[in-house]
């Protein structure tokens, strides 16, 4: 840490998290009435049998470090590594099937 990290309100993507997350870790960077940037940590987590994810706003995912499998409801799937992105719209139902059990997933939403 540098001598004005603390003034400045400097942070790291990768740290301050649970050691052990048995479920995602989800927290709000950043948010407003229309907007939200948020910061999600998986480790062999994925979304429970049958549910899908609707959600009112568009989503723009960046996958940081790690992979996952995002499944949509018309059957499509999507590996993601690090550096793939994509968004993803409103009403548009989609679930987590996977991500690496051997290593943190760290991903950074903006919902818009």
């Amino acid at each position: 840490m540098g001598i004005d990290d603390k003034v400045n309100g400097l942070k790291n993507i990768f740290d301050n998290f649970p050691k052990e997350i048995k479920e995602e870790f989800f927290e709000e960077i950043l948010f407003t009435k229309d907007f939200t940037l948020e910061r999600i940590i998986s480790e062999g987590n994925a979304s429970p049998p049958n549910f899908w994810y609707d959600q009112d706003k568009n989503e723009f995912v960046l996958l940081l470090k790690g992979k996952a499998i995002l499944s949509f409801e018309d059957g499509s799937k999507l590996e993601l590594e690090p550096g793939d992105y994509l968004i993803i719209p409103a009403h548009q139902k989609h679930r987590v099937d996977w991500t690496d059990p051997n290593q943190k997933t760290f991903w950074l939403t903006i919902h818009y």
